[in-house]
């Protein structure tokens, strides 16, 4: 494998920028672009990255957590403790308004909690918000958040996961409106939505005193340009000042050029294979163990790391981000070894390898180069490249069962949220082990660490073992931007706007 040096393309946007100025800062305005469309603005109701971007700029949670520390500190709320096992109680700041002008107390909390967790609105991922049970108003700035059996890891959701939204809009508007035009309390509030093409963000000048700080640069505007190639022939021209997940052999030559700066920053994010062991999309070669782990066996994992991530990214044998607490580490490895993996298919049944549908959603020459080494020890592939949320409702319905994925886990530092999301009868769960299920249960509701390691370390070793997933690797994101821009990358993949400003 050879990485792929877009000379084309960099030649086309040195043309572009011939005699053209850069976007600056004179309009205090940071133009910049999200590759994915998004479903929607309502946080709820969409799963994408950009959209977790998105609702850190519009929406506050209770509590923040500091990147550098790892320390929680109070957002809406000023103070908190645990009244027993399974009750958080908060004590709110006062003084904090919405973006409308509504007020900010404990019934926005309750109401939010209360809606989310409730069954019947189908928010798309659930496991965010279901290992809540209730919120209760204790007074106008005191609330309890109910959890349905211990969970160790509230304030690392709650930190990220949970937006407080103002109740009296929401019970307005719903979804739909809140998509059309969000309300939040954070440091930026939204000016305008072309739904899946465009935002306006503005800074929000009666932001409150949180943790996260007040918004420098004056507007955000957020357009959807999925072609990379586009974006950089942007940034060229002066269309646009920052753009990231920057392919690194591009992003090396945009280093050399010394007209960007270039970060380079590992992310929590890991790619896989997922194989339909269970058959919920009927009969298939992936129900026979020595095929998925003959998958396991046929792709040189490290060679694309090595050729088309390259930065700080490595390969993982764990279903779940290294640095994730429980995330187990000694388990069953599938080291490249072709002729391992033809002598598996052939004592599986199929001698002469099969054909089979291929699903991704982003990296299109990872999954080609993978697809490209399952041809050549038999699996020959048909690729089916979606949009990530057509992808995903296939696969809610059983379908799509067997491609390469990503997951970020929203930068939650825990295997409650890779994990468990995955392996626990959910509906993009193509394992359907119920061992594997109450090793995670038991490790998601008990708030001894010791029972969490043992308990989630067992899960991980039968998926290993069994080879429900092929882990691949970690990520690392290429963020470039112009001279102007003041930003430092953090490891959870979260453009944070409100932290940037101009040089």
């Amino acid at each position: 494998m050879k990485p792929i040096i877009a000379t084309g393309v960099i030649a086309l946007a040195a043309a572009l920028s011939s005699g053209q100025a850069f976007a600056n800062k004179a309009d205090d305005t940071l133009h910049t672009a999200f590759s994915k469309e998004l479903e929607t603005t309502d946080f709820y109701f969409q799963s994408a990255r950009e959209g977790t971007i998105l609702a850190r700029q519009v929406w506050d949670g209770l509590v923040y957590r500091d990147q550098k520390t790892g320390e929680y500190t109070g957002n809406l709320a000023s103070s908190w403790e645990w009244i027993d096992d399974t009750t958080l109680e908060f004590k709110l700041r006062e003084g904090i308004k919405f973006h409308n002008g509504e007020e900010f107390d404990a019934d926005d909390v309750v109401y939010t909690v209360n809606y989310v967790v409730n069954p019947d609105n189908h928010v798309v991922v659930p496991g965010n918000v279901n290992w809540m049970k209730s919120a209760e108003k204790i007074d106008k700035y005191t609330v309890r958040i109910h959890t349905n059996g211990p969970f160790p890891a509230a304030l690392e959701y709650l930190a990220g996961l949970v937006s407080i939204y103002p109740n009296e809009y929401y019970a307005e508007v719903g979804p739909t409106g809140m998509g059309q035009k969000p309300v939040g309390t954070g440091p930026y509030m939204v000016e305008s939505v072309d739904p899946g093409k465009h935002y306006v963000l503005k800074k929000y000048d009666d932001y409150h005193d949180s943790p996260k700080g007040k918004a420098s640069i004056g507007t955000i505007d957020i357009r959807t340009i999925p072609d990379v190639n586009t974006q950089m022939a942007e940034l060229f021209s002066g269309g646009i000042d920052m753009i990231w997940n920057v392919p690194s052999d591009q992003a090396a030559q945009l280093k050399t050029m010394d007209q960007f700066t270039v970060s380079n920053e590992s992310t929590m994010r890991i790619g896989y294979i997922t194989m339909d062991a269970a058959g919920r999309g009927g009969e298939n070669p992936f129900q026979k163990k020595e095929v998925r782990e003959a998958v396991g066996y046929a792709i040189d994992r490290q060679a694309i790391v090595d050729n088309l991530l390259q930065g700080s990214s490595k390969v993982v044998p764990s279903a779940c981000y290294p640095s994730q607490f429980g995330c187990e580490q000694d388990v069953k490895a599938y080291p490249y070894d072709p002729e391992k993996a033809k002598a598996l298919l052939a004592e599986a049944g199929y001698p002469d390898g099969f054909t089979i549908d291929f699903y991704a959603y982003r990296d299109r020459p990872y999954a080609e180069a993978m697809m490209a080494y399952l041809a050549e020890v038999g699996i020959k592939t048909d690729l089916n490249f979606l949009q990530y949320s057509a992808l995903r409702e296939m696969q809610q319905k059983g379908n799509a069962g067997f491609g390469f994925l990503t997951w970020g886990s929203n930068s939650i530092a825990d295997v409650s949220a890779i994990t468990s999301l995955f392996f626990k009868f959910g509906n993009q769960d193509f394992a359907r082990d119920e061992e594997v299920k109450n090793w995670l249960d038991a490790g998601d509701k008990t708030v001894d660490g010791e029972v969490r390691k043992e308990s989630y370390s067992k899960a991980l070793k039968k998926i290993a073992e069994e080879a429900y997933w092929i882990p691949l690797f970690s990520y690392n994101t290429n963020y470039v931007f112009t001279k102007e821009v003041d930003f430092t990358p953090t490891p959870d993949e979260i453009v944070r706007f409100f932290e940037m400003s101009w040089k």
